[in-house]
């Protein structure tokens, strides 16, 4: 099967905001087709580890990391335990690390995976092949659970609709294919003007069965864990839910309250100070090269010097 070429977004902005030096080393702990552990291992005479959950994803990656002779070391687990991951090689401190959230392009395009309504295949979604599928999701919750669902985590102000057409159309058998379901979430709430009308199920579906949300909370804190003190940490978010808890994290207190609050006494020291204000997003050029860099946002800091916490967050909220 020939799969779309893997384009990395914002590559060059992530590098520049790493900017790895000589004997530094950097965590990709979003692998997927190597695109940015490549442009890190470019860019200077580093080490990087890079990490992916899907075992497909590290096997590909083995011919890569056999040309780099040992500056590339591929881990298969979650970004969630990159601490874990890489103290299991004795490496303690890191001097960078990548996040490009969300599902990669070969899961995208893989009508196998089922991540995508685009071409029909089997409603599965698990970015590795254990735990419960879309397919157990969309059969197996209940109409109350599926609006939360819907709601939660793909924003879906149809979600009532839909969660009752899931529930009525599962009840005459059970819906297995994402061509099946997308024309279903089509037929409820009809054609979308700019997303496709099943997006936002898809989404939330997905977030739901890799639990997204909460791997991207626990891999900012592991990240906070593992950086030294002038480390950098660069992540590229696609939708706002992801973006709320980069920024959260990312943001430093000034940012993140008003300038006409008093200070809060006894409040933790930040462990993450941004590299730039805001979000930066891809150039109009990319967008045009790659329709998929079009929702992308990055953010980037450098770790500061205070204790990181243990909790979910690696910074004071």
């Amino acid at each position: 099967m020939s799969l779309r070429e893997h384009v990395p977004v914002m590559a060059a902005e992530v590098v520049a905001a790493l900017a790895p030096a000589d004997g530094e080393v950097m965590v990709d702990g979003t692998f997927g087709a190597g695109g940015y552990s490549r442009a890190l291992l470019q860019a200077a005479d580093c080490r990087v580890f890079a990490i992916d959950r899907d075992s497909r994803a590290i096997a590909m990656g083995q011919a890569m990391a056999a040309s780099h002779m040992g500056r590339l070391v591929l881990l298969h687990g979650r970004f969630g335990q990159m601490d874990r991951l890489l103290a299991a090689r004795e490496v303690a401190a890191v001097d960078g690390v990548a996040l490009d959230l969300g599902v990669s392009s070969r899961q995208l395009d893989d009508p196998t995976r089922g991540f995508s309504f685009q071409a029909d295949g089997p409603l599965d979604m698990r970015m590795q092949a254990e735990g419960e599928s879309a397919a157990d999701v969309v059969n197996g919750a209940s109409e109350v659970e599926l609006v939360d669902l819907l709601r939660r985590y793909g924003e879906e102000p149809q979600a009532r609709r839909i969660a009752r057409a899931i529930v009525e159309a599962r009840a005459a058998r059970r819906i297995e294919r994402t061509a099946e379901l997308a024309e279903l979430v089509e037929r409820t709430i009809g054609r979308g003007q700019r997303l496709h009308a099943a997006t936002r199920t898809f989404q939330a579906l997905r977030i739901q069965v890799n639990e997204e949300l909460g791997e991207l909370q626990r891999g900012l804190a592991a990240a906070g864990r593992l950086l030294r003190p002038g480390g950098r940490i660069a992540v590229v978010s696609f939708h706002s839910l992801e973006d709320r808890i980069v920024k959260r994290v990312l943001q430093s207190p000034r940012e993140q309250g008003s300038r006409h609050l008093p200070p809060q006494p006894g409040r933790p020291a930040p462990c993450f100070q941004p590299l730039f204000r805001g979000v930066r997003k891809p150039s109009v050029a990319e967008m045009a090269r790659n329709p998929r860099a079009r929702s992308a946002r990055l953010r980037a800091a450098s770790r500061t010097t205070a204790p990181a916490a243990m909790e979910s967050f690696a910074c004071a909220p």
